[in-house]
């Protein structure tokens, strides 16, 4: 069976970036997850959505691509959260403790619900 390659759109909301990701997370998905996430911070993003609904694979090398994307937005203080994942790759995600550093949500509504509250709480009166 012939690899996936990755595909991603960025999609822009006030504060919020959203990148719809599909095929496969492995080695190849480097630059086009590099290139979808810096579109998703050009515009100043607070907040950048990892959208994995249609995500059929990630390995251990697209994990560690994930982490990278965790970092850079660590760096810049913009959170980074995930919504779409299977069952397994949420599993994944928590065996890897990547949950401790990054939200992940069933889908994109209750990301983008779950992040309005925070933003509502976090604002200045």
């Amino acid at each position: 069976m012939a690899a996936k390659s990755l595909e991603a759109q960025v999609r822009h909301q006030p504060r919020v970036a959203i990148i719809d990701l599909h095929g496969e997370i492995n080695a190849f998905a480097e630059d086009v997850l590099n290139k979808a996430y810096a579109e998703a911070e050009s515009r100043r993003a607070e907040v950048i959505l990892l959208n994995f609904s249609d995500v059929d694979y990630i390995n251990s090398t697209g994990i560690a691509l994930i982490v990278s994307l965790l970092a850079r937005a660590r760096k810049s203080k913009r959170r980074l959260l995930a919504c779409g994942l299977s069952d397994h790759y949420v599993e994944i995600f928590q065996i890897t403790r990547l949950v401790d550093f990054m939200s992940v949500f069933p889908d994109e509504k209750s990301a983008l619900a779950e992040e309005g509250r925070a933003s509502i709480t976090s604002s200045p009166e």
